[in-house]
């Protein structure tokens, strides 16, 4: 990580309140090395952040399909619930039901509200309201493409539990 303390808060790991709650995975730390790679681990599970701009799903603008959480594939968003917002992360203005988790983060010297897998408690980003942009829900989900995974079988949302 950055040497500079500023861009090492910015993009580095960030602790919160939801590694103490229980999620529906509960697969220890050594599980979840075993099946994602390190850059991963670090962002869904020590909740990282990649860099702006670097992730492969900020400029996918795909007409259908399902946005799955990277670490245990539970369905999150749908292709049709994305948008630009030219912030260098995919942003979405509303998840599947029940998909994601939010909690209060209070990292970096302000609050936020952090993202999370429903499923695992796996770091997605964080989301934030009253941008304006033209959304039915005016908010945006700021997400780490590493956190997630796509398939344009639109069947993966509607055979979810979450």
């Amino acid at each position: 990580m950055s040497s500079i303390p500023f861009f090492g808060a910015l993009f580095g790991s960030s602790a919160s309140k939801s590694s103490d709650m229980s999620y529906p995975d509960k697969r220890s730390n050594d599980e979840w090395r075993a099946i994602l790679n390190k850059e991963q681990f670090r962002i869904l599970r020590e909740k990282g952040t990649e860099r702006p701009g670097t992730g492969k799903y900020d400029k996918h603008s795909p007409d259908a399909g399902v946005y799955t959480c990277a670490g245990c594939e539970a369905p999150l968003y749908k292709a049709n619930h994305k948008f630009q917002s030219g912030c260098g992360w995919p942003a979405y203005y509303d998840s599947i039901p029940g998909a994601v988790t939010r909690h209060e983060d209070r990292t970096l010297g302000m609050a936020r509200t952090e993202i999370v897998c429903s499923n695992c408690g796996g770091h997605l980003g964080h989301v934030f309201k009253g941008e304006g942009y033209d959304t039915p829900t005016d908010e945006r989900h700021c997400v780490n493409s590493i956190s997630l995974n796509f398939t344009e079988d639109e069947n993966k949302a509607k055979d979810s539990k979450a």
